[in-house]
């Protein structure tokens, strides 16, 4: 019996130390989410100030939020739906959908299929515009992931007949729907249309929901807000999802370094916080400072039109996901508005520990 009680006393500090504290021992470690199942991780064991989550809830409210999403080391921390919306509703990401076109196309060249420095005209053969031949051929892969094709921007419409001469590749950044050229190129490399090479080299992967909606305009992803901060993790994770680096680290890096020195603000097709001048969609006029004030400085971001958002923070291993209407009706945007700076500044009085 002594000898029992000794055995009991020696493995009570073991158990005590592989005892799951939950939230009073934060994980630290990275976790992905399985088919299923998403680890959670409450406000307080981080040291969040939990007194400023209703003021950021509110200010969603009225900037006409319908999701939105905070997970840290993978784990969800806040997850809010509002006006109808639930987990399962699909949304439209407008134009931060630009980032899984960017993530596929480098996912080709990874795979030997194409090479972003080539031009287009390799893959979709010569008059693939109506630029004169020797302009289109300065054309690269490379120019649309980073909008500087030089392709006259005055219609959002990617035919043939507006894809017209305005200046040199790589000599002009613009905001232009041109990039959707990336998926009929990926659709030629990998002789399969765009779609089922999504689906199958990251969508499947990665465990997301979502459609393509090819309309005349725009060729726009739609998924539950899950599914969006999967996007995020990748991301988060330089490509990387569970043991398996889907996108090699390094062209992710690429993705979110300048991809010019024009607008030093964007990557390919991600938008990039910290740098000291950002351009905005429709103008040529250089604003110097940083993209969102408010934001981390190492944040990287895909933005689509009417506040659609993913925000990626590798220094607080942090994805913020929003989905919504536009959040000022009287002054819709294609990409960046103050609604981001607004909405960090509620973010950091939620999440400041000092």
């Amino acid at each position: 019996m002594k000898y029992l009680i000794i055995l009991l006393l020696l493995l009570l500090p073991l158990t005590a130390c592989n005892k799951n504290d939950g939230d009073d021992q934060p994980d630290d470690s990275m976790y992905f989410p399985s088919d299923n199942e998403w680890e959670t991780r409450s406000l307080s064991s981080l040291g969040w100030k939990e007194s400023a989550v209703q003021p950021l809830k509110d200010y969603l409210i009225q900037k006409n939020t319908r999701s939105f999403m905070i997970i840290v080391n993978g784990r969800i921390v806040m997850e809010e739906y509002f006006n109808g919306h639930t987990p399962t509703t699909t949304w439209q990401w407008n134009s931060a959908g630009k980032t899984l076109v960017a993530t596929t196309t480098l996912i080709a060249q990874q795979e030997g299929l194409l090479d972003i420095n080539n031009k287009v005209s390799d893959y979709l053969g010569t008059g693939w515009t109506s630029e004169p031949s020797e302009k289109e051929n300065l054309i690269t892969v490379k120019h649309l992931l980073s909008m500087c094709s030089g392709i006259n921007d005055e219609s959002n419409l990617v035919i043939k007949s507006n894809l017209t001469y305005l200046a040199d590749a790589g000599t002009r950044w613009s905001y232009h729907n041109v990039f959707q050229v990336l998926m009929d190129v990926v659709a030629d490399a990998g002789n399969q249309d765009f779609e089922t090479y999504f689906n199958t080299r990251l969508k499947a992967k990665i465990g997301m929901d979502g459609y393509w909606n090819y309309g005349l305009i725009f060729k726009i992803y739609h998924s539950n807000t899950r599914s969006m901060a999967r996007f995020g993790l990748l991301a988060l994770n330089k490509g990387k999802w569970k043991n398996e680096q889907i996108l090699s680290e390094s062209y992710f890096n690429a993705s979110i370094s300048s991809s010019q020195n024009i607008n030093p603000s964007y990557g390919y097709l991600w938008w990039l916080n910290g740098k000291t001048s950002f351009m905005l969609p429709g103008a040529q006029t250089v604003y110097l400072g940083t993209l969102i004030p408010n934001a981390p400085s190492d944040m990287y971001a895909a933005m689509g039109a009417e506040d659609q958002r993913i925000y990626v923070i590798p220094g607080k291993k942090m994805v913020v996901i929003r989905m919504g209407n536009t959040s000022d009706p009287q002054n819709p945007n294609f990409a960046l508005s103050g609604f981001d700076n607004d909405l960090w500044g509620k973010i950091n009085a939620v999440i400041n520990t000092k």
